[in-house]
């Protein structure tokens, strides 16, 4: 049987044998009680890292977005997001549900919002219309293929929220792979938020986790959001001890996933039946467009390349994302390559 390749997403990473062991050595104590020291560490250690004054950490991915939001806006008041953000279309309606305030989408540019639209988006002072209270940005963003929001997008939306006294959170998720792929220290990202999350598991391989951070003030009433969710946990330097593994040694080694989600696109651009616009692969994300007179679907093609030992996701109804990570060798990418070639050639007509 052939080799497993899991291009699924780079949540599929396994941790690394220095995580297990980190795991197994860590310092504990009761986090409610703010007496677990690894937890603290890590804390300290991306605040320092992100530019900013305190960081919490957090289960995952969507409860430092929900913590963040949470802690920022309420009721009956406005969220203004980028239309295919992942608070939007991945995190279970959490933003109504939780927060008990409204999103209001903004068609973006690779994912990215102008700074002129955000502003006309603000609402005017009005008791028939709900306040604007935050701005959600994600970098990189995952439904426009990983791409990285360009600098001057997000020092502009940052001038107009200060102007209108409108805080930003940034679902930095992946922003580690924005700061490698600029080659720039992920603060002179983040700085352009009031408030960051970005996660442990993904590229970083870490088994479990995210942080949050911000100001101390707003890291306090996060901290309580955090608890009213259920994620106040006690001796958690267990799975924090891997997160400051990856935040020390799995950093840079995200160039080497960029490097291979660009071979894989350059691989699949000629196939017959797929499309892949290579210039927009910036990151660890490859999106593949199935063309619609092809004799199979998107869906269809995705359980051939399961049964040949290639996972991918599907992304749309003719889109497939495929997700490098530390866990896809070179050797892997032309593997895939051949695979999806024989399994295409077998369909073509």
């Amino acid at each position: 049987m052939a080799t497993i390749i899991d291009l699924r997403s780079d949540t599929v990473t396994k941790p690394t044998d220095e995580m297990r062991e980190a795991m197994l050595r860590a310092e504990v104590g009761d986090d409610v009680y703010g007496e677990d020291p690894t937890v603290t560490q890590i804390q300290e250690m991306a605040a320092e890292m992100l530019g900013k004054e305190a960081a919490l950490f957090v289960t995952s991915g969507t409860q430092g977005n929900q913590v963040a939001i949470a802690a920022q806006a309420g009721r009956g008041e406005e969220i203004i997001a980028e239309a295919e953000s992942h608070i939007f279309y991945y995190e279970a309606g959490a933003v109504a549900a939780i927060a008990g305030a409204q999103l209001r989408q903004l068609p973006g540019t690779r994912g990215s919002l102008l700074p002129e639209s955000v502003e006309a988006a603000v609402r005017p002072l009005d008791i028939h219309q709900p306040p604007t209270r935050l701005i959600c940005l994600e970098n990189t963003h995952n439904r426009a293929g990983g791409a990285i929001l360009p600098l001057a997008h997000l020092q502009g939306v940052a001038k107009v929220a200060e102007r209108y006294g409108i805080s930003v959170h940034m679902d930095g998720a992946r922003l580690f792979n924005a700061a490698v792929a600029l080659g720039i220290p992920i603060r002179e990202i983040a700085q352009y938020a009031d408030t960051v999350q970005v996660c442990l598991s993904k590229g970083l391989a870490a088994p479990i986790g995210s942080i949050v951070a911000g100001s101390t003030k707003f890291i306090e009433e996060a901290r309580v959001w955090r608890k009213r969710l259920g994620g106040g946990m006690r001796q958690a330097g267990v799975i924090a001890a891997p997160g400051m593994i990856a935040l020390q040694t799995m950093v840079e080694r995200l160039a080497v996933d960029h490097e291979n989600a660009k071979r894989l696109a350059n691989g699949l651009k000629n196939l017959p039946g797929l499309r892949v616009d290579v210039e927009s692969v910036e990151t660890n994300i490859v999106l593949v467009q199935v063309e619609e007179h092809f004799p199979i679907s998107a869906e269809e093609l995705i359980r051939k390349l399961a049964a040949l030992g290639v996972r991918v996701s599907q992304f749309g109804a003719q889109t497939i994302r495929m997700v490098t990570h530390k866990d896809v060798l070179e050797e892997d990418i032309e593997d895939v390559i051949e695979r999806v070639t024989n399994c295409l050639g077998a369909i073509s007509p």
